[in-house]
């Protein structure tokens, strides 16, 4: 079935189909549509967004109705306007029944017949699957409200950059609104307008709380080295890799922060170094992924037109924030029905707000995140009252 669903929000119930508006009531248990929403249940969807790779409505519109979407845009943006101005806000209220029927009924039709063009003409990606259940959770974080509190940095507020993030705070709603398709690799990017989990600076980290009572954080140790390892067909070693390093690459010759040091500096550069390269094979690793134009990865990221100097830092960082996304959706899917959930993700790091009443999961969510499909990856954890004060854990 092809259909639409009338409102993201999840009191504003129904869908489109068949030239029929049919609201108050659950969508299809499968079909075909344009984009993830939380009213779908399972998951016999065809996501026409997931095929375009992030495309919009405007983007894929064939050319045979550009004028009349054109319109309809137009139009929409007309009503959107109105809502503001005699402030009705849709946030507050369902779409369908602000919208005037007859426009309602000429919107939805002509995104169905978008969605089947994008469907009939676009070969199926072959991460599919993956990106599916990556919308799904990041849709899951998007509808829980951050917990922000100035006070505890209430005393960096007078400074210009104080006075600046304080204003941000004020101008941005309180999500994490993440856009899967921001970048090549598949790092995340968070949409305009919504709280900058990703880019805000460090110092001010402290406002954010736990909606619970903690905040647990997951996060690889060195997870990109330990990717260019498992790639390469190197067991992981099980302890930090910068010391793993200094006893097996460097011979106990550099101490811990001279080697990560000497060891980053040439990941992506062009410069050899021999006693690395016995152990971290970038040519293997790079002719196994890149053709010469395009990489393929072990997720089945495809990204197009890729030149020898980029080849092996794209493999690298998209294998390696997909095979986070991977174990951060398993995650998710241990916490589905609990009170502690996934608040965000930075970079690759998973923060969970942590209920005390799951504390005794912590290690169970430990054991989820680490195992790979490559290995056993080494994992720190860390816990704290807030963002801005967290303390490693020794599991």
């Amino acid at each position: 079935m092809l259909f639409q669903i009338l409102d993201s929000k999840v009191e504003c119930t129904g869908y489109y189909a068949n030239n029929i508006i049919t609201s108050g009531t659950a969508v299809p248990l499968g079909g075909t549509t344009w984009e993830y929403s939380r009213h779908l249940r399972g998951k016999a969807y065809e996501i026409a967004r997931i095929y375009s790779q992030g495309a919009t409505l405007t983007d894929v519109c064939p050319e045979t109705m550009r004028e009349d979407w054109e319109r309809i845009k137009k139009t929409l943006k007309s009503c959107l306007r109105a809502f503001r101005t005699s402030c009705l806000s849709l946030e507050e209220n369902c779409l369908y029944d602000a919208i005037p029927e007859y426009f309602l009924f000429e919107y939805l039709d002509a995104k169905n017949k978008i969605t089947e063009h994008v469907i009939t003409t676009t070969p199926r990606p072959q991460n599919y699957d993956f990106i599916y259940n990556l919308v799904e959770m990041l849709s899951s974080i998007r509808s829980q409200t951050l917990s922000v509190d100035i006070g505890p940095i209430g005393h960096l507020l007078s400074s210009v950059r104080g006075k600046n993030f304080q204003r941000t705070l004020q101008s941005v709603k309180h999500v994490c609104d993440y856009n899967p398709w921001g970048t090549v690799t598949g790092r995340l990017a968070t949409n305009p307008s919504t709280f900058p989990i990703l880019t805000m600076n460090k110092e001010f980290r402290a406002c954010v709380k736990p909606k619970n009572d903690w905040f647990i954080e997951l996060d690889f140790n060195a997870a990109e080295l330990r990717t260019l390892l498992a790639l390469a067909g190197v067991k992981q070693p099980q302890n930090d890799i910068h010391d793993w390093n200094v006893k097996n690459v460097f011979d106990g010759k550099l101490t811990r922060d001279e080697a990560k040091v000497k060891t980053f500096a040439w990941l992506y550069s062009s410069k050899e170094n021999k006693q690395l390269e016995r152990l971290y094979d970038k040519d293997l690793v790079r002719n196994k992924y890149w053709d010469g134009l395009k990489i393929t990865t072990d997720y089945g990221r495809i990204i197009e037109n890729v030149d020898e100097h980029h080849a092996l830092n794209y493999i690298v960082q998209s294998t390696t924030i997909d095979m986070v996304h991977e174990q951060a959706y398993k995650v998710y899917e241990l916490l589905k029905g609990r009170k502690s959930n996934i608040s965000f993700l930075i970079h690759d790091a998973v923060y969970i707000d942590l209920a005390e009443e799951d504390r005794y999961e912590i290690l169970n969510l430990l054991d989820t995140f680490k195992k790979t499909r490559y290995d056993m990856f080494k994992v720190n954890v860390a816990a704290g009252k807030n963002l801005g004060d967290m303390k490693e854990l020794r599991l």
